[in-house]
């Protein structure tokens, strides 16, 4: 069976098989299908996820002797590491492939753009050594003055908790604040040397001290999880300047130009504490009124763009629901918005959520306003 979209592969599931028995490849593929699906719901049933191209086509690999079959699955992935792994597990559970018993034993999982950089690198080292030898055939002093130069330095780590930092957090009278070790690392690639990485939303007692003892500037990605690491930063430490990366980006993957821009536009605390008036939102009085009666009951109501309600079900229920009805604009209900819910809600095209709640750790999207019942009230 093969995906209807093409596939973006970032990692390879590679599985060994061993059957009691002869067998053929649809046998095994058979198989994989039939003893992983349900396992997990729609999500991660592998059909689905061919047709939506988050999994390509499944390679089979094998060979019979001596009344013994043994092989190979292939499985290329878009998905991530958490769901890719899962994924990965189900394969172990398979104990039968047609009549025959049998056993599935995970040898690896390939990370493929790993493959393609450590290519790209080895090519770019090839390059440059003939471009060197070409050029600067009697120059070797000065080509090793100048790869010298080009060296990373290495991150290190720092206090007791072992936080991500880079070689001058101690000796530099200023300190960037950032949020995790691949943030350290990019600035490390842009000369900057001491950076320090919260790794996490509670505040470090090391970050707390040097906040103390050196000027800080919080440096956060462009997205909710930076608005509650700043919140909960400016609540136990000194921190001085504020620096966000441009609005759903994160510092990791910002280009040197665009990390230097941010530093530059940090602003001072005492700006950004003056600057948090409430969130005045624009929303229709009819979803106050469905908030109003949701309250307590742990239900959810789906509305269309035009604002008419189309269903009204448990929140238990709301996940796998928004994976199957179309034409939802906003959704209100009894709960917690959660990444998953973000997802599927960016994926269907639903434009609101509304709910009690939202859960401390999110990746949102553009597309998607997430909204509690206190912004609603308060804007009212």
């Amino acid at each position: 069976m093969g995906s209807t979209q093409p596939v973006t592969v970032k990692y390879v599931i590679r599985a060994r098989f061993e059957v009691d028995g002869v067998v053929e490849k649809p046998d095994v593929i058979g198989a994989v299908f039939g003893q992983t699906e349900g396992l997990f719901g729609p999500e991660l049933d592998l059909r689905e996820l061919q047709k939506s191209g988050r999994i390509g086509r499944i390679e089979i690999e094998l060979r019979s002797k001596k009344d013994k079959t043994t092989g190979v699955i292939l499985i290329p992935t878009s998905l991530d590491r958490v769901y890719t792994s899962i994924i990965a597990a189900s394969l172990e559970s398979i104990n039968r492939v047609g009549p025959c018993a049998a056993k599935v034993t995970l040898e690896r999982i390939e990370d493929v753009r790993e493959k393609k950089r450590k290519a790209i690198v080895e090519r770019a080292k090839e390059i440059l050594r003939e471009w060197t030898i070409e050029t600067l055939p009697s120059t070797d002093e000065i080509y090793r003055e100048v790869a010298e130069a080009l060296k990373i330095a290495k991150v290190r780590k720092y206090g007791p908790e072992g936080l991500t930092a880079g070689p001058d957090i101690e000796t530099s009278d200023e300190i960037i604040i950032v949020e995790g070790r691949a943030d350290v690392i990019n600035l490390l690639r842009c000369g900057i040397r001491n950076a320090i990485a919260v790794e996490g939303v509670k505040i470090p007692e090391t970050i707390i001290k040097l906040c103390k003892e050196k000027v800080a500037t919080a440096f956060l990605d462009g997205d909710r999880g930076g608005d509650l690491i700043l919140k909960e930063l400016l609540q136990v430490t000194d921190i001085k300047y504020v620096a966000r990366a441009p609005p759903g980006k994160e510092v990791e993957e910002l280009t040197p130009k665009e990390i230097l821009s941010a530093l530059q536009q940090k602003v001072p605390v005492e700006e950004v504490l003056a600057k948090k008036p409430p969130r005045r939102v624009a929303i229709p009085k009819k979803v106050t009124e469905i908030m109003a009666e949701l309250e307590g009951t742990l239900e959810a109501v789906l509305l269309d763009e035009k604002g008419e309600i189309m269903e009204r079900l448990p929140v238990s229920e709301l996940a796998e629901r928004l994976q199957s009805v179309e034409g939802v604009d906003t959704v209100v209900f009894d709960g917690i918005i959660t990444q998953r819910i973000v997802d599927i809600a960016n994926e269907r095209g639903i434009k609101n959520l509304v709910a009690a709640r939202i859960s401390d750790v999110m990746k949102q999207p553009s597309g998607v306003r997430l909204l509690t019942f206190s912004d609603v009230k308060s804007s009212s």
